[in-house]
């Protein structure tokens, strides 16, 4: 697959998983100084790493959950958990995706995974 075919797979890949309103947020973001740092993420780990076949996109989706969690990525969790219902997750997969890390992450990054996953599902209205 050439450079500009996986920027293709890449931007369709993100307007499936994040929907329309975020990759509009890319568009209307990019400037000099971005511009190659947001082809290279499109690039690679849109259109490389999320377009592989060996994992389904609820799948996927569990797993950048429990890493935005292990890692205090707050903003981001939040994200993904409005893009895991584009991926077929639901409330109850949620809630397992913060019991699981609560066991290796600890009671207080648990925590925070409900306060932001509810503050998701109230931006979704759900």
């Amino acid at each position: 697959m050439t450079d500009e075919e996986r920027q293709a797979a890449g931007l369709e890949m993100r307007t499936k998983v994040l929907g329309e309103a975020s990759a509009e947020a890319a568009r209307a973001s990019r400037n000099d100084f971005n511009g190659e740092i947001q082809d290279y993420m499109l690039r690679e780990v849109w259109g490389s790493i999320w377009n592989r076949p060996g994992l389904d996109l609820k799948t996927r989706s569990c797993m950048v959950l429990s890493v935005m969690m292990a890692l205090g990525r707050w903003e981001e969790f939040r994200l993904h958990v409005k893009a895991g219902f584009n991926n077929g997750l639901g409330k109850d997969d949620i809630k397992e995706i913060i019991l699981q890390n609560i066991a290796y992450c600890g009671a207080p990054v648990g925590r925070r995974g409900v306060i932001e996953a509810e503050a998701a599902f109230s931006e979704m209205n759900i």
